[in-house]
């Protein structure tokens, strides 16, 4: 987000974000898997499987970020 929407201006921060709400949804997606299979609908619970692999796949870059941050002078007042 930018400094005035939160009134910190902290990269850490915005990656540890969008790193929890892609785990969170990716826990989410796994119901809606499972709903789509309970209704026969495979092609909508593969869509599902898709969108939970890409929120992995955002969560792990943000982790890879928030490693090459830490301790550094860029990673702001979050992890320092």
């Amino acid at each position: 987000m930018a400094t005035g929407e939160t009134g910190f201006d902290d990269v850490s921060f915005d990656l540890i974000s969008v790193q929890y709400h892609s785990l969170k949804a990716g826990h989410d997606y796994g119901q809606y898997v499972r709903d789509a299979n309970n209704a026969g609908r495979s092609d909508i619970a593969e869509f599902f499987e898709t969108v939970m692999s890409q929120d992995s796949e955002r969560a792990q870059k943000c982790h890879d970020f928030l490693k090459e941050l830490s301790g550094s002078s860029e990673s702001g007042p979050a992890l320092s």
